[in-house]
């Protein structure tokens, strides 16, 4: 993930508040680029849940003056209020309604909960410290989020929940994800740094570490490979792990490019993958090209989202549409994809297939898994309809040949392995 910036030309929004009756502050800091609030008051541990949730939902920004850990109990119970659904909405909300329009207004609720749980707003000093009672050292934290402190730019303020956000970051950084694919512990652990999308979901992985790699080049003994958006470049060191010699990950994120370095040098694999700052692909042929876009094509609210989201599938037409140029002779094109796209109605099965033949592809076979994580069993979901049918799925794709292309219209699924 890219991290937000200004353009020289555009000053850094700032957010504005009266204390001890003097006019103060400070540099305004938030991830999805949002507006600092226009109203702001001083709060503290006086402050009741109640009256913090009526502020919160009028827009109020509530810059905390009391003890750190008790605004974050605050802010747990302003979301408690949040999802609390009044009696008389119940029946009304109990109405089913068509899956696409369920979507919507999931995301819709989402970003307003997001909005109302970021009204309570922590100051930093120039050095990214806290000065309030029982405040963590979150400097590590944030440098790691937003670069090296510059003194220049005096205090900042932030919303109390995104700071948890880059703090509950730097733990991930710090201990890693455990990948099973990558060996035995402890040397198969993958760092995630802030805004890159974390490997938790293994199905993926467990796909691309099972599926069967396509046949080297004749006259050689070994392939190489893309790995086209390679993120933390968790699938990457998979390749190289299966046997793969050589592997171009390629990222077009800043924050990405660094994580996926770190983790190249980490897992000690810089002589077997070069990481490489490119929209989509490097230059060059592979026998095998492995892409895993994001998996919806809707807009991202904030830069954090565009890993999931990927407004109108560009990521995903720009790898097929480039895909049969980049293979060598023989080589293989693996996308993975999850269908929940298809069961939101934002693309059919039909509009994947011929976009894989528009573009001169044919499917060799589909390895599918089923995803287990929690929110395809919890029946409270708002999707739970479309994430419980949920199938993540690994397509091998190669170029048609032309003596056997067929006509327009005759691309058919091929049976999953």
């Amino acid at each position: 993930m890219s991290q937000t910036s200004q353009s020289p030309a555009t000053p850094a929004p700032r957010i504005h508040w009266t204390e001890s009756d003097l006019a103060c502050d400070a540099l305004w800091r938030s991830e999805r680029g949002g507006s600092p609030p226009k109203q702001v008051v001083l709060a503290d541990d006086t402050l009741t849940a109640d009256s913090a949730y009526r502020l919160a939902c009028a827009g109020t920004g509530l810059l905390w003056r009391g003890d750190f850990q008790n605004a974050r109990q605050l802010v747990q119970a302003i979301a408690r209020r949040i999802d609390q659904v009044p009696k008389r909405k119940r029946s009304k909300a109990a109405l089913p309604v068509p899956i696409t329009e369920a979507f919507n207004l999931h995301r819709q609720a989402q970003a307003q909960r997001a909005r109302t749980l970021g009204m309570v707003l922590i100051q930093l000093d120039a050095n990214f410290k806290i000065a309030l009672r029982r405040a963590p050292d979150v400097s590590q934290a944030c440098t790691e989020a937003w670069g090296e402190a510059d003194a220049s730019l005096g205090p900042s303020v932030v919303s109390l929940r995104e700071l948890l956000g880059v703090t509950s970051a730097h733990e991930w950084r710090r201990v890693g994800v455990e990948i099973a694919a990558l060996g035995d512990a402890p040397n198969n652990r993958i760092h995630p740094h802030y805004g890159v999308f974390s490997p938790v979901r293994g199905e993926y992985i467990g796909l691309v570490a099972s599926a069967h790699l396509p046949k080297p080049p004749k006259g050689q003994t070994d392939i190489t490979a893309f790995d086209i958006g390679t993120g933390t470049g968790v699938l990457a060191a998979v390749l190289v792990q299966r046997g793969v010699r050589h592997v171009m990950a390629t990222e077009c994120e800043p924050r990405a490019l660094v994580c996926a370095q770190d983790n190249v040098t980490r897992l000690g694999l810089q002589r077997q993958i070069s990481v490489l700052q490119a929209d989509l692909f490097p230059p060059g042929l592979a026998s095998l090209i492995v892409c895993n876009p994001p998996w919806l094509p809707a807009r991202p609210s904030s830069p954090l989202e565009r890993a999931v989201y990927d407004e109108g599938g560009r990521m995903l037409k720009g790898f097929l549409a480039g895909l049969a140029e980049h293979l060598a002779p023989g080589g293989e094109g693996w996308l993975i994809l999850s269908n929940l796209a298809e069961l939101l109605g934002m693309r059919t099965r039909e509009e994947l297939l011929a976009a894989f033949e528009q573009h001169g592809l044919r499917v060799v076979s589909r390895i599918d898994a089923k995803p287990l994580h929690p929110k395809a069993e919890d029946t409270t979901d708002a999707l739970h309809q479309a994430r419980a049918k949920e199938i993540t799925s690994l397509w091998r794709l190669a170029v048609h040949k032309p003596a056997t292309a067929p006509a327009p219209g005759q691309v058919h699924e091929a049976a999953a392995d």
